[in-house]
């Protein structure tokens, strides 16, 4: 057989080897500056908010393995599974770099299990779920399922709106130089995550157009959970967010992620 290089997971994948990035060459020494600089409450915060991502990274990267082996079942798209192989290597070091950023910067953080509520826990378990099913079914709609899940709605939505929140709460602000270049490059990974996500619904889609209410039905179900997770987080520090964040602004980028998502699949669906 030939690769067909002309496919996005390809054409990505070989992106994957040319954005290289290393998690040991990021420097936190302002960082730490920075750090010891904040109030107990801004500590608290950013305590939360990387808790929360280095839990879900783990929980992804645990995840994703079945989808692999769901291509690799089906067969006939060895491009996507090259480029699969790409994502579980970067999920791996998305790990690497909160595990950085905590013991470098932070020097303890609660482990994510322990401040995380029930929204947070049950986007978790669905996304679990819905990977899990493919060890048995490699259906289309399990594996649409899948990245409806894994690839829409926790890196389209909760990584994306977590990137924002961060972003606006630091980067606006000068702090925490280090962090957020390695946020940086871990949303650059993600952005390609995301396009093969949507790659390969549209594909299930065109394969099998019967498959977009099922789809549709679940983005739609895991939305507000992805909303709750930011909700949970930062109600806490009502009235008066830490550096400035506003709840309804960040509750809002995610829906207005969500919907730039759906618009993605509705335009490819109608190509």
């Amino acid at each position: 057989m030939r690769l067909d290089h002309t496919l996005l997971p390809l054409r990505d994948y070989h992106k994957a080897k040319q954005l290289l990035w290393n998690p040991q060459d990021l420097d936190f020494g302002q960082d730490q500056r920075d750090w010891a600089a904040m109030s107990a409450r801004e500590q608290d915060l950013i305590r939360r908010a990387i808790a929360l991502f280095i839990g879900g990274e783990a929980a992804v990267m645990g995840d994703l393995s079945p989808l692999l082996v769901a291509l690799k079942r089906e067969g006939g798209h060895l491009e996507e599974e090259m480029f699969l192989t790409t994502q579980l290597f970067e999920e791996a070091k998305h790990v690497e770099f909160f595990d950085a950023v905590i013991s470098q910067v932070l020097g303890e953080t609660p482990d994510a299990a322990q401040i995380a509520g029930a929204n947070y826990r049950q986007l978790f378990a669905e996304l679990t779920a819905a990977l899990d099913a493919l060890l048995t079914d490699h259906s289309p709609w399990a594996q649409a399922r899948a990245v409806a899940s894994y690839h829409i709605t926790i890196e389209g939505v909760l990584a994306e709106t977590g990137y924002y929140g961060i972003f606006k709460a630091l980067r606006t602000k000068g702090l925490m130089p280090g962090l957020t270049q390695g946020l940086e490059y871990v949303q650059r990974d993600e952005a390609r995550h995301i396009a093969f996500g949507l790659h390969l619904l549209s594909r299930l889609l065109t394969d099998e157009p019967a498959l977009w209410s099922a789809v549709e039905a679940q983005l739609n179900k895991l939305l507000p959970l992805a909303q709750g997770v930011f909700m949970e987080l930062l109600s806490e520090f009502l009235p008066n967010i830490p550096f400035d964040l506003d709840l309804n602004d960040i509750v809002g980028y995610a829906g207005r992620q969500y919907m730039a998502r759906l618009s993605a699949l509705e335009r490819a669906r109608s190509a």
